[in-house]
Protein backbone atom coordinates (compact mmCIF):
# COMPACT_ATOMS: atom_id res chain seq x y z
CA UNK A 1 0.00 0.00 0.00
CA UNK A 2 0.94 3.65 -0.36
CA UNK A 3 1.16 5.61 2.87
CA UNK A 4 -1.08 8.66 2.92
CA UNK A 5 1.49 10.71 4.80
CA UNK A 6 3.81 10.57 1.79
CA UNK A 7 1.63 13.24 0.18
CA UNK A 8 -0.48 16.20 1.28
CA UNK A 9 -3.74 15.03 2.83
CA UNK A 10 -7.04 15.39 1.01
CA UNK A 11 -8.65 18.39 2.68
CA UNK A 12 -11.40 19.21 0.21
CA UNK A 13 -9.56 22.12 -1.40
CA UNK A 14 -12.47 23.41 -3.45
CA UNK A 15 -10.36 26.04 -5.22
CA UNK A 16 -8.11 23.38 -6.74
CA UNK A 17 -11.11 21.23 -7.60
CA UNK A 18 -12.93 24.09 -9.30
CA UNK A 19 -9.82 24.92 -11.33
CA UNK A 20 -9.50 21.31 -12.46
CA UNK A 21 -13.21 21.00 -13.18
CA UNK A 22 -12.98 24.14 -15.30
CA UNK A 23 -10.14 22.66 -17.35
CA UNK A 24 -12.08 19.41 -17.85
CA UNK A 25 -15.16 21.37 -18.95
CA UNK A 26 -13.06 23.43 -21.35
CA UNK A 27 -11.56 20.26 -22.88
CA UNK A 28 -14.95 18.60 -23.30
CA UNK A 29 -16.49 21.69 -24.85
CA UNK A 30 -13.59 22.02 -27.29
CA UNK A 31 -12.89 18.41 -28.28
CA UNK A 32 -15.30 16.09 -26.46
CA UNK A 33 -12.69 14.57 -24.16
CA UNK A 34 -10.21 15.50 -21.46
CA UNK A 35 -6.92 13.82 -20.51
CA UNK A 36 -5.39 15.28 -17.36
CA UNK A 37 -2.22 13.70 -15.99
CA UNK A 38 -1.83 13.80 -12.21
CA UNK A 39 -5.20 15.53 -11.91
CA UNK A 40 -6.88 13.33 -9.29
CA UNK A 41 -6.19 14.74 -5.79
CA UNK A 42 -3.26 12.72 -4.43
CA UNK A 43 -4.84 11.90 -1.08
CA UNK A 44 -7.99 10.64 -2.75
CA UNK A 45 -6.02 8.62 -5.31
CA UNK A 46 -3.95 7.00 -2.56
CA UNK A 47 -7.03 6.14 -0.49
CA UNK A 48 -8.75 4.59 -3.50
CA UNK A 49 -5.67 2.59 -4.45
CA UNK A 50 -5.30 1.30 -0.90
CA UNK A 51 -9.00 0.44 -0.79
CA UNK A 52 -8.70 -1.53 -4.00
CA UNK A 53 -5.73 -3.44 -2.62
CA UNK A 54 -7.54 -4.58 0.53
CA UNK A 55 -10.61 -5.80 -1.33
CA UNK A 56 -10.67 -9.59 -1.27
CA UNK A 57 -10.57 -11.44 -4.56
CA UNK A 58 -14.14 -12.59 -4.04
CA UNK A 59 -15.31 -8.96 -4.18
CA UNK A 60 -14.29 -8.83 -7.82
CA UNK A 61 -16.17 -10.59 -10.59
CA UNK A 62 -15.36 -11.10 -14.23
CA UNK A 63 -16.52 -8.07 -16.15
CA UNK A 64 -19.11 -8.42 -18.87
CA UNK A 65 -21.29 -6.41 -21.19
CA UNK A 66 -24.82 -5.14 -20.58
CA UNK A 67 -26.49 -4.54 -17.24
CA UNK A 68 -29.11 -6.13 -15.01
CA UNK A 69 -30.83 -9.09 -16.64
CA UNK A 70 -28.94 -8.42 -19.87
CA UNK A 71 -25.51 -8.79 -18.21
CA UNK A 72 -23.29 -11.29 -20.03
CA UNK A 73 -19.67 -12.29 -19.52
CA UNK A 74 -17.83 -12.19 -22.83
CA UNK A 75 -14.10 -12.92 -22.82
CA UNK A 76 -13.87 -12.12 -26.52
CA UNK A 77 -14.68 -8.51 -25.65
CA UNK A 78 -13.08 -8.08 -22.23
CA UNK A 79 -11.23 -10.08 -19.56
CA UNK A 80 -10.83 -7.66 -16.64
CA UNK A 81 -12.45 -8.03 -13.20
CA UNK A 82 -14.57 -5.37 -11.51
CA UNK A 83 -16.00 -4.38 -8.13
CA UNK A 84 -18.77 -1.75 -7.96
CA UNK A 85 -18.27 1.24 -5.66
CA UNK A 86 -21.27 1.76 -3.37
CA UNK A 87 -19.95 4.29 -0.87
CA UNK A 88 -19.72 1.89 2.07
CA UNK A 89 -16.08 2.80 2.76
CA UNK A 90 -14.55 6.19 3.52
CA UNK A 91 -12.58 6.06 0.25
CA UNK A 92 -15.72 5.22 -1.69
CA UNK A 93 -17.65 8.04 -0.02
CA UNK A 94 -14.87 10.53 -0.79
CA UNK A 95 -14.78 9.41 -4.43
CA UNK A 96 -18.54 9.76 -4.81
CA UNK A 97 -18.44 13.17 -3.13
CA UNK A 98 -15.65 14.35 -5.44
CA UNK A 99 -17.41 13.12 -8.58
CA UNK A 100 -20.64 14.76 -7.36
CA UNK A 101 -18.73 18.05 -7.33
CA UNK A 102 -17.56 17.41 -10.88
CA UNK A 103 -21.13 16.54 -11.91
CA UNK A 104 -22.51 19.76 -10.43
CA UNK A 105 -19.82 21.88 -12.09
CA UNK A 106 -20.30 20.32 -15.54
CA UNK A 107 -24.06 20.72 -15.31
CA UNK A 108 -23.63 24.42 -14.52
CA UNK A 109 -20.98 25.01 -17.17
CA UNK A 110 -22.05 22.71 -20.01
CA UNK A 111 -25.75 22.06 -19.27
CA UNK A 112 -25.29 18.28 -19.67
CA UNK A 113 -28.19 17.31 -17.42
CA UNK A 114 -26.11 14.70 -15.59
CA UNK A 115 -28.42 12.94 -13.13
CA UNK A 116 -26.54 10.06 -11.51
CA UNK A 117 -23.14 8.40 -11.36
CA UNK A 118 -22.05 4.76 -11.26
CA UNK A 119 -18.50 3.42 -11.05
CA UNK A 120 -16.40 0.39 -10.29
CA UNK A 121 -12.85 -0.60 -9.52
CA UNK A 122 -11.22 -2.47 -12.40
CA UNK A 123 -8.33 -4.89 -12.16
CA UNK A 124 -6.51 -6.03 -15.28
CA UNK A 125 -4.21 -8.98 -14.65
CA UNK A 126 -1.27 -9.48 -17.04
CA UNK A 127 -2.73 -10.28 -20.46
CA UNK A 128 -6.17 -8.77 -19.75
CA UNK A 129 -7.76 -6.40 -22.26
CA UNK A 130 -10.99 -4.69 -23.32
CA UNK A 131 -11.58 -4.58 -27.06
CA UNK A 132 -12.80 -1.56 -28.99
CA UNK A 133 -16.30 -0.48 -27.97
CA UNK A 134 -18.60 2.41 -27.10
CA UNK A 135 -19.81 3.06 -23.56
CA UNK A 136 -23.24 4.10 -24.87
CA UNK A 137 -25.11 3.69 -28.12
CA UNK A 138 -25.99 6.87 -29.95
CA UNK A 139 -29.53 8.04 -29.23
CA UNK A 140 -30.11 5.92 -26.13
CA UNK A 141 -29.20 8.89 -23.88
CA UNK A 142 -28.23 6.81 -20.86
CA UNK A 143 -24.50 7.11 -20.23
CA UNK A 144 -23.44 10.63 -21.22
CA UNK A 145 -19.93 11.11 -19.83
CA UNK A 146 -17.35 8.42 -19.08
CA UNK A 147 -14.66 8.96 -16.44
CA UNK A 148 -11.54 6.87 -15.83
CA UNK A 149 -8.97 7.26 -13.03
CA UNK A 150 -5.69 5.37 -12.77
CA UNK A 151 -3.66 4.11 -9.77
CA UNK A 152 -0.46 2.64 -11.24
CA UNK A 153 2.90 3.96 -10.06
CA UNK A 154 5.92 3.84 -12.34
CA UNK A 155 3.90 2.71 -15.36
CA UNK A 156 5.55 3.05 -18.77
CA UNK A 157 4.53 2.36 -22.36
CA UNK A 158 6.47 -0.93 -22.13
CA UNK A 159 3.89 -2.16 -19.58
CA UNK A 160 1.07 -2.01 -22.13
CA UNK A 161 -2.47 -1.55 -20.83
CA UNK A 162 -2.98 1.84 -22.50
CA UNK A 163 -6.42 3.28 -23.03
CA UNK A 164 -6.78 4.06 -26.74
CA UNK A 165 -9.35 6.75 -27.48
CA UNK A 166 -10.51 6.94 -31.10
CA UNK A 167 -12.12 10.05 -32.58
CA UNK A 168 -14.59 8.00 -34.68
CA UNK A 169 -15.18 4.59 -36.27
CA UNK A 170 -12.70 5.34 -39.07
CA UNK A 171 -9.80 6.29 -36.80
CA UNK A 172 -7.23 3.48 -36.77
CA UNK A 173 -4.50 5.16 -34.71
CA UNK A 174 -6.25 6.80 -31.77
CA UNK A 175 -4.80 8.64 -28.80
CA UNK A 176 -3.02 6.43 -26.27
CA UNK A 177 -3.20 7.15 -22.54
CA UNK A 178 -0.67 5.50 -20.23
CA UNK A 179 -2.55 4.46 -17.04
CA UNK A 180 -0.19 6.30 -14.71
CA UNK A 181 -1.10 7.09 -11.10
CA UNK A 182 -3.43 10.08 -10.77
CA UNK A 183 -4.29 10.43 -14.46
CA UNK A 184 -7.94 11.31 -15.07
CA UNK A 185 -9.74 10.85 -18.40
CA UNK A 186 -13.27 12.01 -19.27
CA UNK A 187 -15.05 11.72 -22.62
CA UNK A 188 -18.52 11.83 -24.15
CA UNK A 189 -19.75 8.24 -23.96
CA UNK A 190 -21.60 8.16 -27.28
CA UNK A 191 -18.89 9.87 -29.30
CA UNK A 192 -15.64 7.97 -28.77
CA UNK A 193 -14.97 4.30 -29.41
CA UNK A 194 -12.09 3.12 -27.24
CA UNK A 195 -10.22 0.06 -26.03
CA UNK A 196 -7.77 -1.08 -23.37
CA UNK A 197 -4.69 -2.83 -24.72
CA UNK A 198 -3.42 -5.98 -23.03
CA UNK A 199 -1.54 -5.18 -19.82
CA UNK A 200 1.82 -6.76 -19.00
CA UNK A 201 1.49 -6.23 -15.25
CA UNK A 202 -1.36 -5.77 -12.80
CA UNK A 203 -3.28 -2.63 -13.73
CA UNK A 204 -5.64 -0.79 -11.34
CA UNK A 205 -8.23 1.85 -12.18
CA UNK A 206 -11.77 3.11 -11.72
CA UNK A 207 -14.25 3.39 -14.57
CA UNK A 208 -17.39 5.47 -14.08
CA UNK A 209 -20.30 6.95 -16.01
CA UNK A 210 -22.50 9.98 -15.51
CA UNK A 211 -26.04 9.22 -16.63
CA UNK A 212 -29.12 11.25 -17.44
CA UNK A 213 -32.61 10.49 -16.19
CA UNK A 214 -34.47 8.59 -18.92
CA UNK A 215 -37.26 7.28 -16.70
CA UNK A 216 -40.68 6.78 -18.28
CA UNK A 217 -44.00 5.84 -16.71
CA UNK A 218 -43.28 2.08 -16.65
CA UNK A 219 -39.49 2.06 -16.31
CA UNK A 220 -37.05 3.73 -13.94
CA UNK A 221 -33.66 4.57 -15.45
CA UNK A 222 -31.18 4.95 -13.91
CA UNK A 223 -32.41 2.13 -11.66
CA UNK A 224 -32.90 2.97 -7.99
Amino acid sequence: MVALNQFPSMDGDRTNDETLFGLIAQDIEKQGYSIRHGALPEGLAIDLYNQQQVLAAENFKKAGIGRGGDYLENEFVRTDAICWINGETDAGKDWLSWTAGLQSFLNRRLFLGLFSFESHFAHYSPGDYYKRHYDAFRGEANRVLSVVAYFNSGWTAADGGELVLYKDDHDKEGTKVIPLFGTLVAFLSEEFPHEVLAAKRDRHSIAGWFRVNTSVFDRVDPPL
